[in-house]
């Protein structure tokens, strides 16, 4: 019969801004954390193991009898797709999915349930039609997103071809976290808010998934304490909004009344200068969380205004 050390969680590549925010809400709740970085730091609050991503290592000892692992790792993607920067993007991802993999697959005693980092961009690009795990898998040249695309789907595939019989596996298809950590996507749009250039970007119609911070980690938690969920979740709030109504509500609560618009051709030249990519923001992602919803998780902030309001309150 598997058991748990008490709720022993693996958090692989946790040492970035989502993996501090699930440490942080989940350590107050009983949960044993640790994480797996490249780069360990003694004075964490959590324990962490040195690991390369790759390859099987010490590390792998952690995982028997735990309750669960969660994967975080990859490179950003705020970069230019280079061959390079491609090649870093994908191979972080599909690496660490097929390593940590071969390591539950070695356990005599597999952890319960794998939590693996995906993304929201799998999904075709959407204005009129709400995308819930049943949505289209599809690229859009409209938006740019073909490599993103290849990633998520080599992505999942690394997870779902794991031999993993006795561990359930939940591809975690995330949206936006809005945080008020320094670093964050919240700070970078509250900022071009703060410079009068809050306005709509690109025509402003395309739809942007997001979570607040607290959701997305009470949705981690839910997942873990739910043993029958098990396949691919959306991880957002119920209420996607357009880019230009997200940047009216951030004009709101950064009380700027005017923010200049950017057109396209505006943000490809943007995009170049600040080395990154506009399907970025240019992808229209109507992505629901249709699961969550089904299975009783109630949202904390499951509108837009509510959650950046709550959110302007903690930026130090």
């Amino acid at each position: 019969m598997q058991t748990t050390k008490s709720d022993r969680i693996i958090l692989a590549g946790g040492s970035g801004l989502v993996g501090r925010l699930l440490t942080k809400a989940l350590m107050p709740n009983g949960y044993d954390i640790t994480v797996l970085t490249r780069s360990p730091n003694a004075a964490a609050a959590a324990q962490q193991m040195q690991w390369d991503a790759r390859t099987l290592g010490p590390w792998k000892a952690e995982l028997e009898g735990a309750a669960a692992v969660i994967n975080l790792t990859g490179r950003s993607v705020n970069c230019r797709y280079n061959a390079a920067n491609r090649q870093a993007i994908l191979e972080s991802r599909v690496f660490s999915t097929r390593v940590l993999g071969e390591a539950i697959a070695q356990c005599a005693n597999p952890p319960l349930a794998w939590l693996n980092a995906s993304t929201a961009t799998i999904y075709k690009n959407s204005y009129d039609k709400l995308m819930d795990e049943n949505g289209e898998i599809a690229a859009d040249k409209d938006a740019k997103d073909e490599f993103s695309f290849e990633v998520a789907q080599a992505w999942e595939h690394a997870l779902n071809a794991a031999p993993t019989p006795g561990t359930r596996k939940i591809p975690l298809r995330m949206s936006m976290v809005f945080t008020p950590e320094p670093g964050s996507v919240f700070r970078v749009l509250r900022n071009l808010v703060r410079f009068g250039l809050g306005g709509s970007m690109g025509g402003g119609r395309q739809y942007v998934a997001w979570i607040h911070h607290e959701d997305f980690c009470r949705a981690i938690e839910w997942l873990l304490e739910h043993s029958s969920m098990q396949g691919p979740h959306n991880i957002a709030a119920p209420n996607p909004v357009t880019n230009r109504d997200m940047m009216a509500t951030f004009r709101q609560v950064c009380h700027r009344p005017i923010g200049l618009p950017a057109a396209r051709w505006m943000l490809e030249i943007g995009a170049f200068l600040m080395r990154t990519e506009t399907e970025l923001m240019i992808k229209s992602r109507r992505v629901v969380p249709g699961k969550l919803l089904a299975s009783g998780f109630q949202f904390l902030y499951p509108t837009l205004p509510g959650a950046l309001e709550e959110i302007e309150r903690g930026v130090k």
